[in-house]
């Protein structure tokens, strides 16, 4: 993984176990693929506290950015995968 990805991970380690893994299979399963969008869509969501991110992804909270709902939506897939 390049430096860029080391430091993603970085930021993905969370206060909460959940989100932690979810944020984790993210990046191993979706990062290779996503597009310079992309990652400033998945950017701006890291800068969320845990509380809200967590929020968006487990009650299917809505976005009112398209970029950030399609990312979610990939986020609440991963939720679901036991």
């Amino acid at each position: 993984m390049k430096a860029d990805g080391r430091r993603l991970l970085w930021r993905c380690r969370r206060g909460l176990l959940e989100l932690d893994l979810v944020l984790k299979a993210f990046v191993e399963t979706y990062y290779p693929s996503l597009g310079a969008e992309e990652l400033r869509h998945f950017d701006k969501l890291l800068d969320l506290t845990d509380t809200e991110l967590w929020g968006l992804i487990a009650r299917d909270a809505a976005t009112l950015d398209h970029g950030e709902a399609r990312l979610l939506k990939m986020l609440r897939e991963l939720r679901a995968v036991p």
